[in-house]
């Protein structure tokens, strides 16, 4: 099988599963606008933000050390079993540490939903380890499952707790809490992962060589928290909870792009972990990466073509300043298209330190942009922050990693990308509905044309997966 056929496979595979998780938030938006105020939504929010911070802080991004590690053992059961063993002894101590310290500091400091927060991080932490577990041992369907699993649970959870037993805020955490301990519960019987521990094989040397992949990129992982959410925090103390509230809906439609990006993210690391050394890399990467901008591109101003029809029938009136920010959050996601190409090949180079480096710049830019305008300029300039720093880092990046790999981007698709962004955008603050039809119709064909070969491929390679099935 091609390296490229390869890479779609993978893809198409986890995508079926992933997009049950990581896009079904915009499924349930008419739920959450329609029975959550803007400020419960909010709060909510803030919460499902700082528990995304907090769970690879507290493992130092050990699932990302055990994925990569099982890569390299698939045809080893007995170094597998001494690698995952190792994880969860090491995930089962930092756990444990770390509920002892908050509990210990919600003594002083009390909180509304303090307790299921920290039940909440708990299954997170193995949900997480756990998906990447699947990913290292090469089992994509299984993954796959567990997402599905984790989607189904969360919306049937959501309608009970918030429509039938009106539970609000508490509601939603509550489902997102019990579907991630679904999924998990899926791949820890289904792996067998109870089979593989043996806190015999406990090797302190092996260890010590995971942390020294992983920790450096738990200041990375902070560092993306701060250029995609630092700016909700700023937002909330400045404007209020209510105005974060609006900002988390504007978000919701980016957050697709960011979805579907890192379904793909979670093939490519695979990908170009398996072929960093092959004689063709600088081709097949430079391939990818032209390949993923087209798609990508076409995806974002699709997506702006389409929120003067669809944002009015998914969001309730009371949240209708969100539809002036999605543009700007758009072109963020499409800029971080690149990043995540270049991540990937930096992770397979393991070059962890360049990634935390990085990604560090971006955020100090994001917070000093919040800083310096979102009191003068609202949600503007938090949008505009993001698309900034990511933009910084994507020029940034592409250059530093010139010194190890040859990629080269389509001058020409670059520059039919900013035409087509400009006049999209141009279009949609025009709020006219003529314009609005000429702007879907010029964007659906665009993308057609700009994409033709992609379809084609995709096509093909699914409906052999369905012949041979």
């Amino acid at each position: 099988m091609s390296k490229k056929r390869e890479l779609m496979k993978n893809t198409i595979i986890i995508f079926m599963g992933r997009v049950c998780t990581q896009l079904i938030s915009f499924f349930l938006l008419p739920l959450y606008t329609s029975y959550l105020l803007t400020k419960d939504y909010g709060i909510v929010d803030l919460i499902t933000t700082y528990v995304t911070l907090l769970v690879p802080i507290i493992t130092l991004e050990l699932e990302m050390s055990v994925f990569r590690y099982l890569i390299d053992s698939r045809k080893d059961k007995d170094k597998t079993k001494k690698i995952l063993s190792n994880n969860f002894l090491v995930l089962l101590l930092s756990l444990l540490g770390f509920s002892i310290l908050y509990t210990v500091v919600t003594c002083f400091w009390k909180f509304d939903f303090r307790w299921l927060i920290l039940i909440d991080i708990i299954i997170c932490t193995f949900s997480g380890n756990f998906l990447q577990i699947s990913r290292g041992l090469g089992k994509t369907l299984d993954y796959a499952i567990s997402c599905i699993v984790t989607g189904a649970s969360t919306v049937l959870l959501n309608i009970l707790f918030i429509v039938f037993l009106h539970m609000g805020a508490l509601g939603m955490i509550t489902s997102m809490m019990l579907a991630n301990g679904f999924g998990a519960l899926y791949l820890f019987f289904k792996l067998g992962l109870y089979k593989q521990i043996d806190f015999k094989l406990r090797d302190t040397k092996l260890i010590k060589s995971m942390y020294k992949y992983s920790i450096p990129l738990v200041p990375n992982g902070v560092s993306w928290w701060i250029v995609n959410v630092s700016d909700r925090t700023i937002i909330s103390i400045v404007l209020g909870a209510a105005a974060n509230g609006v900002y988390a809906i504007s978000n919701k439609f980016p957050t697709i792009l960011s979805s579907l990006l890192g379904i793909f993210n979670l093939s490519w690391s695979e990908s170009a972990a398996l072929h960093i050394n092959s004689r063709d890399r600088d081709e097949f990467f430079s391939d990818v990466l032209n390949t993923v901008t087209k798609l990508f591109t076409s995806l974002g101003v699709g997506m702006i073509a389409c929120m003067p029809f669809v944002f009015p029938i998914l969001i309730n009136a009371k949240y209708n300043e969100a539809f002036n920010y999605i543009p700007i959050l758009v072109l963020g996601s499409v800029f971080n298209v690149s990043i995540c190409i270049y991540t990937g090949i930096y992770i397979a180079k393991k070059m962890t330190k360049q990634v935390a480096s990085t990604t560090i710049m971006g955020a100090i830019i994001n917070i000093l942009i919040n800083f310096l305008f979102v009191k003068r300029f609202g949600l503007y300039a938090a949008s505009a922050s993001t698309a900034i720093s990511y933009f910084i880092m994507m020029i940034y990046r592409h250059f530093d990693l010139k010194k190890y790999v040859n990629i080269k981007y389509d001058k020409g698709l670059l520059v039919k990308s900013l035409f087509i962004f400009s006049f999209s955008i141009f279009l949609y603050y025009q709020k006219n509905m003529i314009l609005n039809i000429i702007n879907l119709v010029v964007v659906v064909v665009y993308a057609v044309i700009l994409n033709k070969d992609f379809l084609i491929s995709t096509k093909n390679t699914i409906f052999k997966k369905l012949g041979r099935s």
